[in-house]
């Protein structure tokens, strides 16, 4: 399930120049499966190497965000 304000970063990262190459990411760290929700890529100048970035959006929207904060 998407994060409430998934599109707004989602269009904020491209307005920033970033390219989404996936929604979501899938990643795999010894022998464990995560999905990050967004991966991007920025492209810079032809010289230079490609910067990447995962991003992991969460909302804390209830009386209790510490609790919202260890369910995330």
């Amino acid at each position: 399930m998407r994060d409430l304000f998934h599109e707004a970063v989602k269009i904020a990262l491209e307005k920033e120049g970033w390219i989404i190459t996936d929604d979501p990411l899938k990643v795999e760290v010894g022998g464990a499966k995560f999905k990050i929700v967004l991966g991007a890529e920025r492209l810079l100048a032809a010289e230079r190497e490609g910067v990447r970035i995962a991003v992991e959006i969460k909302t804390f929207l209830s009386d209790f965000p510490i609790t919202d904060y260890y369910a995330a």
